[in-house]
């Protein structure tokens, strides 16, 4: 028996996370191990995300987030931020009609504004073709950052306020949370992150305030199914509480 069949059989398909978020970490230093440039571990990683979308759709997971290019990334060399501009396009030109066959709906969280010409109208293109699909939700938090996420959402609030359409009382966490990227979406349950590291680095700082965590030692490029399902596997052991005690 495999170990993917084994794990399906532990896995209670009754109590599954209604929202994965991953950050897809270690695509630069798997390929450095390899002796092969950093460009080669990106390209890697996004025949990774392919095969872990494709299988989350099989097992019915109902939202899917990757953390795909962060704030940060820009300060990286020139020549690899060119290329990862153009993985979005690419993925894009090659998954989106599996995306439709499948019902799949794409959504972004971040700053598309900032992002070049080109890559724009690649997402642009896609969101709305995929708009109208009602399965699961594939999102891409792309030239996104958790913290100016946040202050572009106490602004818009703000901004509200003073125009007198929103009232101070008005203001708690539903209402805040419907100025996120991430608004209509059910917060993150699970988060994964492979690589070894352990930090959330700027990533749904406030959608993550009560999601279980799985970290792995694995680079991106080499996560597999079973990783997948050991996280969800750990993660239906967890008690979640929420602050709270059973009496």
């Amino acid at each position: 028996m495999s170990e993917l069949t084994s794990l399906m059989q532990l896995i209670d398909w009754n109590n599954l996370p209604r929202h994965i978020a991953i950050i897809m970490d270690g695509n630069g230093r798997w390929a450095t191990q390899k002796g092969l440039p950093r460009i080669a571990g990106h390209r890697a990683g996004m025949e990774t995300l392919k095969k872990i979308i494709s299988f989350s759709c099989e097992i019915k997971i109902p939202i899917l987030t990757f953390y795909a290019f962060s704030t940060e990334n820009w300060r990286r060399p020139p020549q690899e931020v060119n290329f990862l501009m153009r993985l979005p396009h690419e993925y894009i030109r090659s998954e989106l009609q599996n995306l439709i066959d499948n019902n799949i709906r794409l959504k972004m969280s971040g700053d598309i504004e900032g992002l070049p010409q080109h890559t724009q109208k690649a997402v642009r293109e896609a969101l709305k073709k995929t708009e109208k699909n009602s399965g699961m939700i594939l999102n891409f938090a792309l030239n996104y950052g958790g913290r100016k996420e946040i202050i572009n959402a106490v602004r818009e609030i703000a901004a509200k306020v003073k125009q007198g359409e929103m009232s101070v009382d008005e203001i708690n966490e539903d209402t805040f949370s419907q100025s996120l990227y991430t608004a209509r979406l059910h917060d993150p349950d699970l988060l994964i992150r492979p690589s070894g590291e352990m930090r959330l680095s700027n990533f749904l700082l406030w959608q993550l305030a009560y999601a279980e965590l799985w970290f792995s030692d694995v680079y991106w490029p080499d996560f597999t199914e079973e990783h997948l399902l050991q996280a969800i596997y750990n993660y239906q052991k967890r008690d979640r509480r929420y602050g709270g005690i059973e009496l």
